[in-house]
């Protein structure tokens, strides 16, 4: 059956053109139930018998949510309990629309079988589909949509009486009006609430429930924010220029204060101070929000208070008078920033959030604060039951709305995580918090693997796919009898790269990069595809890996271990034995690496001159090579930046850390370094000379002059001069930057010079001009070596597969604007990663000091604050903060020059890079917020430093025998 909708339309050339919609509609569209005999479906997803215990539906029942149900409660929806649940396209369409990453959630349950979730095309059936009425808004057009469907079910159902034991249709709406209509015409329908208090099997599913803006108590008569524009004025007023738009940034030193950049037309984005609460007007981190710029007389300095809101909670009444107190600070009129108030809220990126219960002091209340794990997001208000079972455990809260006249949010419980301080919870935790994918593999992206046992046939050798995807002249050479080995960290099982290197006839050198062909087993829009995109990179924890493909890829046939044959795509260069290129190939490839070493043992061999095997010929020769390729970048002006990474050794029993120390490189480590940007380099100017509107490039903006204050005063205060005009300039200042009978400046100077520099950054070479990559000195880089944990190689073996004919292309990946949406995925997975990884580093360096006791431990002051220091202690690569200032007595006389940065501790003046001894201990006070506090040992201050007599630590020997 056809239905037609015809409309006419103005085009932009004032003329009009007619437009026929057809709307096609079936009458053999399955119901999905088991009771049914008339539409004989081939899988039945709703059961025949379907009961969940309640006292309102004591007879079997399928459940039929609206859109505002499954908006708002798809926490509850997701609870093993609800089964049998029919989601109307009507809904779906909706939700997709709406909310993207509810959509997705729906779209999981759908094809969970245990949960017997049933999507249902009633906008496409005979009997369910419905036409918009005269004067009918879209969203009752819907709602009436919705009822007939279930009306549809009810009757459909009744015609089965005998086979289907009373099965009823219930329908779940929280809307009054809605559930009136559903009534009258005689549907079982309950409020979202009412049913889920009425489940006897699961009563705690009752904390799951989201608030709706009709059941939102009224706590307070006073209203504590303004009112949030609609968006149709904030819309308009960014039109008129009298509001500006950007992200709100939370500040996670002091809850009553955060920034927002926004960005004029034509101009560079601008950073705006928001301060106190009327005027952060019940943003929250990450939030899209309207700005109105205050009068210039209004304008304020980042206040230098570190306030956390923690405690008690505050009066929903308000508390004037502390905030007044907390952000009142006389500053000179250049250090005030452009001020402005929260006018509106755009979108809201709220996400269920890690932390923990503040159980309310009041007896048998049911209303509780829960504290968040990520400092920058308010405590949230939420109603719960099980206060005793939930109090010392993590949980996951989502906020439900934020009330004008409530002092923090409201919320519901989502789910415990576990106990705090477990390793398990506390990893889940930061997993969490920084939005890293870590599910297991989906039984679909698991079918696109390759089926074991997976050899190379001789079709292998010729085609350019294992799935048959052969290219004219597309081969993949047989380079098997080359002597290739690899060189990686201990315990590596995702092997991207191996090299080699020999001596050709006319007395050039042949090296080559080869690097796992991952494209090969991946191929363009298949769910395997989709996730590894997703994923964006693999994430290193400590004592676990996150891994961005299944690991029968990523640890076996990926992955370049020696002894067995693999498919790479090789870099080749021939070059003089002055490391000039005279010829660079690529080529797909058969290899068979000799050995998989560890950096330490090529170092071995490369050192001693006892061993002169095909291998270590291999080595020396790259070794050789690389120490001249250094030194050409270093002397075209690429930085040599010093971070310090630490290494854990981890107990194999406990899994606890009982060493901890800084990880040692050798030169090695650089031998493979220097080859992989050489490779990275030349297959970057490739693709952009093959496809310069949609190349995947990476670049490395250049430092605002700004940025490098700090280095150049921390340098001056030792009387050493730092020029920064350009990379190359930094690099030659860093060379010769030497303290008498002070080795470590050196490196230290290189610390600091590192927290100088810009994010380096994926793009597409079609949306951008500056290609440039500061830290590497060179005019054009990209990503190629690691594709086994990193998305964006991948693309780049397309691109390269592509330009030297080996594989065909397909249309995303010539579509620069979908080439630069990806690359924006890439930047924030990256970005989090690297952030998940130092959270994990910090929570088993808590781990390593909770086992220690105190420690004693030199250092060097890195940063002076206004009321403290910032002293790394090289020995475990850790920085720590130590206070002068205390809360519960009065603190010693603090003098603070920022010119300097210098800090007058009593007598003591404390400049960057001063030497000192500190405690180390763990504060464990705040069980979710545990830190490491450093307290000063020397030099001596009156009522600062803490005695010299410090325990010592207790002794390893104990646990290291166990």
């Amino acid at each position: 059956m056809l239905k037609s909708k015809t409309f006419v339309k103005k085009t932009r050339s004032g003329g009009v053109v007619k437009i026929v919609r057809e709307h096609y509609l079936r009458d053999d569209i399955w119901c999905g139930s088991e009771v049914c005999s008339e539409c004989k479906p081939e899988t039945t997803e709703l059961q025949k018998n379907a009961y969940i215990e309640s006292n309102l539906c004591a007879y079997p029942h399928y459940l039929i949510p609206d859109t505002n149900v499954v908006l708002h409660q798809i926490d509850v929806l997701e609870d093993p309990i609800i089964r049998n649940v029919i989601i109307l396209q009507t809904v779906l369409q909706e939700v997709r629309h709406r909310s993207a990453p509810i959509y997705k959630r729906v779209k999981d349950m759908l094809h969970e079988k245990e949960k017997h979730f049933y999507t249902f095309t009633n906008e496409h059936h005979r009997e369910t589909f419905i036409e918009r009425e005269p004067g009918e808004s879209a969203n009752d057009r819907n709602d009436r949509a919705i009822r007939v469907a279930a009306k549809w079910y009810s009757e459909h159902l009744k015609a089965f009486k005998s086979s289907s034991d009373g099965l009823e249709v219930v329908l779940l709406t929280n809307d009054q009006g809605n559930k009136q209509k559903a009534a009258d015409i005689g549907l079982v329908v309950f409020k979202c609430e009412e049913y889920i208090k009425s489940l006897i099997a699961n009563p705690e599913l009752v904390d799951r429930l989201a608030l709706t803006d009709n059941e939102k108590n009224e706590i307070s008569k006073k209203v504590l924010f303004p009112e949030h524009l609609p968006l149709s004025k904030v819309q308009a007023g960014i039109k008129a220029g009298t509001f500006l738009q950007g992200t709100y940034r939370a500040s996670r030193d002091n809850y009553l204060e955060g920034s927002v950049f926004v960005q004029k037309d034509g101009e560079e984005s601008t950073e705006v101070l928001i301060q106190g609460l009327a005027n952060l007007n019940r943003a929250v981190h990450q939030d899209v929000v309207a700005v109105q710029i205050l009068a210039r007389d209004k304008w304020v300095a980042p206040s230098s208070v570190v306030l956390q809101d923690e405690g008690a909670a505050k009066d929903d009444a308000g508390d004037e008078e502390d905030e007044d107190k907390a952000l009142k600070t006389t500053f000179a009129e250049t250090a005030k920033k452009p001020t402005a108030r929260i006018v509106g809220i755009i979108k809201r990126s709220w996400r269920p959030f890690c932390g923990m219960l503040n159980v309310s002091q009041i007896k048998e209340s049911t209303r509780h604060l829960f504290t968040p794990a990520d400092r920058r997001i308010p405590r949230i208000r939420i109603e719960t039951r099980q206060s005793s079972t939930l109090a010392g455990q993590r949980i996951m809260v989502a906020i439900d709305g934020w009330p004008k006249d409530s002092r923090y949010p409201n919320g519901h419980f989502v789910r415990s995580l576990g106990g705090a301080g477990e390793k398990e919870t506390e990893q889940e935790v930061l997993l969490l918090e920084h939005d890293v994918p870590h599910q297991a593999f989906s039984q679909t992206v698991l079918s696109f693997l390759p089926k074991m046992p997976w050899v190379i046939t001789p079709e292998e050798s010729a085609s350019s796919s294992y799935w048959a995807v052969v290219v004219d002249e597309g081969k993949r050479e047989d380079l098997r009898q080359l002597i290739v080995c690899s060189v990686d960290p201990p315990g590596c099982t995702d092997i991207d790269d191996a090299l080699h290197c020999r001596e050709l006839d006319n007395g050039n050198l042949e090296v080559g990069v080869h690097i796992a062909d991952v494209s090969h087993f991946i191929r363009p829009g298949n769910a395997l595809d989709q996730e590894a995109a997703n994923r964006g990179t693999t994430v290193y924890l400590c004592g676990k890996r996150i891994d961005m493909v299944p690991e029968l890829l990523s640890s076996n046939l990926c992955s370049l271990r020696s002894n067995v044959e693999r498919l790479a795509f090789s870099c080749i260069w021939e070059m003089n034995h002055n490391a000039e290129i005279v010829k660079t190939r690529f080529t797909k490839s058969i290899i068979n690496s000799k050995a998989s070493l560890t950096y330490a043992e090529a170092q071995m061999r490369i050192d001693d001159s006892t061993m002169n095997d095909d291998i270590t010929i291999s080595l020396r020769g790259l070794n050789k090579l690389a120490k001249i390729l250094k030194r050409q970048r270093i002397q075209n002006g690429a930085l040599t930046l010093s971070s310090l990474e630490v290494r854990f050794h981890i107990d194999s029993e406990t899994h606890d850390p009982i060493d901890l120390q800084t990880k040692e490189l050798m030169e090695t480590n650089s031998m493979v370094e220097e080859f992989m940007l050489l490779a990275n380099i030349s297959v970057a100017q490739k693709i952009y000379d093959e496809f310069p509107e949609c190349a995947l490039l990476r670049k490395h903006p250049a430092p605002p002059p700004s940025n490098y204050d700090i280095l150049i005063k921390a340098a001056k205060s030792k009387n050493v001069e730092i020029h920064t005009d350009s990379a190359k300039a930094l690099a030659d200042s860093l060379d010769v930057a030497r303290v008498d009978n002070f080795p470590y400046f050196n490196t230290l100077l290189r610390i600091l010079a590192t927290r100088c520099m810009m994010q380096a950054v994926y793009f597409c070479s079609g949306m951008d001009s500056d290609f440039h990559h500061y830290g590497l000195a060179s005019p054009i880089y990209t990503h190629f070596t690691s594709p086994i944990r990193r998305y964006s190689d991948i693309i780049v073996h397309r691109l390269l597969a592509v330009a030297i004919g080996a594989d065909a292309t397909y249309s995303d990946l010539m579509d620069k604007h979908k080439q630069s949406a990806l690359c924006n995925n890439l930047n924030y997975r990256h970005k989090m990663a690297q952030y998940a990884q130092r959270a994990s580093v910090a929570f088993h360096t808590q781990l390593f000091f909770k086992s220690r006791g105190v420690l004693n431990e030199e250092g060097f002051v890195l940063f002076v604050r206004k009321n403290a220091i910032i002293v790394l202690i090289p020995k475990f690569g850790l920085e720590g903060t130590v206070f002068f200032d205390s809360k519960d007595k009065a603190g010693p006389k603090l003098i603070y020059d920022e010119e300097g940065p210098v800090l007058t501790v009593e007598q003591h003046t404390f400049h960057i890079f001063d030497k000192v001894k500190v405690t180390i201990s763990l504060d464990a006070s705040n069980i979710q917020h545990q830190k490491i506090r450093m307290a000063l040992l020397d030099p001596v201050i009156p009522g600062v430093s803490v005695p010299a007599e410090n325990p010592e630590p207790p002794s390893k020997k104990s646990k290291i025998d166990r």
